[in-house]
């Protein structure tokens, strides 16, 4: 584990448990030691603000240790009117022949692709997709073709052979599924989330972010939890999933962990800032500032402990495709300066280029004349690639002092101060924003050009597992999981994420990594049912430890 996290001893104490019927305040709910339920904020209603205003829900609150709970939420049912189809990956109106097909396409399009199943005997239809509005995207996505009115997933497997013998590729997927505007209010259920709330007022102990042995390994939550003997976790931030990408685990956005900054910012994407000596959290949106300097000069550094050339995510200044922020896409650079530490793991990532060995007391000690060394203790590596190799050679010859500056600025332009106590991770986009929704998905990289809206639609309109994070108006930390992809939990889309936030009291909220990531655990267990059916190992978690908020 990550030193911050060492030399922690396990809290003792007992339980709370109250089960409670849907006449909850949406501002926690809180619980005092004794159990009874705590009221406290504006009641904008006695519910969670999601599918149809009369469904049930219960709420199980457990007390984990003063100050902090777990609430298990349960809202609305089995619902009629859900059922399975079969939506067909439809041509692009590119006049690209080799442009790849996509879940929604214009409305001739999709009329044309329904005529053709239709005529091969596929009982077709064609639906036009209308997004809710957010701050800056949504609306009318496109049209999709759809087939069946299936009872079960099973069933499906007929129709997608139909559809294949026509030319055309599917899946299977579940209704309850669809974010739609005009259909989400109506929607009866099931939803399965857990709230972990944090009270800075009354928890002795520390939140706190960590990502295990080092950055390049991924491990699960439960087991960053264990390690770190906490009480409560739920997964973090984006990380690289695909080797492809970079180094696997390594976070995808900034990363600041024991107060040191080991990974770099994605443009100003929204961060998750913790300052553990007052368990206090905040929404920040930070920025990367780097450089090396020598008396030969300087330069400017480009990242932290990633491979030199991938930036998952994008962001960067220099970029291909984009300097601007995209979800899920590796942007590229072939000219890159990249400072090491020797948190990033046993040894630097390998290939052609330059790298430069730093000792503690900066000094250059080495070159290598390719890339791939084991951090010294203490100190760092520079790796350069492309033109930036001649750059790093005239910089740091053996012997010279090599200044390393890598830090985070907010949004005033002024570095972000870090203790030992902090703790940054990514995520996007912000949800809520002093009080009210403030979805920022284009700004933050969700809204992918040139792709017929497929990518926001799977991603932002569509339920999926979400994980989010944030604040109310007491102060209070409040880390969500949302269960979803089955038919027991449908998850949510990013408008109900954000509803959810504001109706469980949130005055700043934010969406952190999802999907087969979301995991919630407690009491030394994981409370919520990964999509995947089992735990995803991750890049980091935000846990809840025990002990002084020193770390004493």
């Amino acid at each position: 584990m990550n030193a911050s996290l060492k030399h922690r001893s396990a809290l003792t104490g007992g339980l709370v448990v109250a089960v409670v019927s849907a006449l909850l305040s949406p501002a926690g709910p809180a619980q005092a030691d004794d159990g009874r339920i705590v009221r406290n904020g504006t009641d904008q209603g006695s519910h969670l603000n999601l599918g149809a205003a009369d469904l049930p829900e219960s709420r199980t609150v457990t007390t984990l240790a003063p100050g902090v709970t777990l609430t298990k939420i349960s809202r609305g049912g089995a619902d009629s009117s859900l059922f399975w189809t079969a939506e067909v990956a439809l041509p692009s109106d590119s006049p690209d022949p080799d442009a790849p097909t996509s879940a929604l396409s214009s409305q001739d399009t999709a009329q044309r692709t329904a005529d053709k199943l239709k005529a091969a005997g596929v009982d077709a239809r064609v639906e036009h997709v209308q997004s809710p509005q957010l701050a800056d995207a949504g609306g009318d996505l496109g049209y999709r073709v759809r087939a069946g009115h299936l009872a079960a997933q099973a069933d499906g497997a007929a129709v997608v052979a139909q559809i294949k013998a026509s030319g055309f590729a599917s899946s299977v997927i579940y209704t309850g599924w669809d974010g739609d505007a005009g259909t989400s209010p109506t929607t009866r259920g099931p939803w399965n989330l857990d709230v972990i709330t944090v009270d800075p007022g009354k928890y002795q102990g520390q939140l706190a972010a960590s990502f295990g042995t080092d950055l390049e390994k991924r491990e699960t939550t439960s087991q960053l939890a264990s390690d770190g003997h906490a009480l409560a976790a739920v997964n973090a931030g984006f990380f690289v999933f695909d080797p492809k990408a970079g180094a696997e685990g390594d976070p995808a956005g900034v990363g600041v962990y024991g107060g040191k900054v080991l990974s770099e910012a994605v443009a100003d994407r929204p961060a998750f800032v913790i300052d553990g000596k007052k368990n206090a959290s905040s929404i920040q949106r930070l920025t990367w500032s780097g450089k090396i300097a020598s008396p030969s000069g300087e330069a400017a550094l480009d990242g932290i402990d990633r491979v030199p050339g991938l930036i998952r995510n994008c962001g960067g200044a220099n970029d291909l495709p984009t300097p601007g922020p995209l979800q899920d896409v590796t942007c590229t650079n072939s000219n890159e300066l990249v400072t090491f530490t020797p948190e990033f793991g046993p040894t630097t990532p390998a290939g052609p280029g330059l790298e430069v060995m730093v000792d503690s007391h900066d000094t250059v000690t080495s070159i290598a004349e390719t890339r791939g060394a084991a951090v010294p203790a203490g100190g760092h590596t520079i790796q350069a690639t492309g033109t930036d190799v001649a750059r790093l050679r005239a910089l740091a010859p053996v012997g010279a002092k090599l200044r390393i500056d890598a830090g985070l600025l907010g949004q005033d332009g002024k570095p972000l101060h870090t203790d030992k106590a902090t703790s940054v991770v990514n995520g996007g986009p912000l949800l809520v924003k002093d009080g009210s929704e403030d979805v920022t998905v284009r700004h933050d990289g969700m809204v992918h050009p040139n792709d017929g809206n497929s990518f926001y639609y799977g991603w932002v309109h569509k339920r999926n597992p979400r994980t989010f994070a944030g604040t109310d108006a007491q102060g209070r930390t409040l880390l969500v999981t949302a269960d979803g992809r089955s038919t027991a939990s449908l998850g949510l889309s990013l408008k109900e994420e954000a509803d959810v936030a504001l109706s469980l009291g949130m005055v700043q909220a934010m969406n952190l990594d999802g999907g087969g990531s979301t995991t919630a655990v407690a009491q030394g267990k994981v409370q919520n049912s990964p999509s995947g059916g089992s735990e995803r190992a991750i890049g980091d978690a935000l846990l809840v430890l025990p002990g002084r908020k020193d770390g004493q």
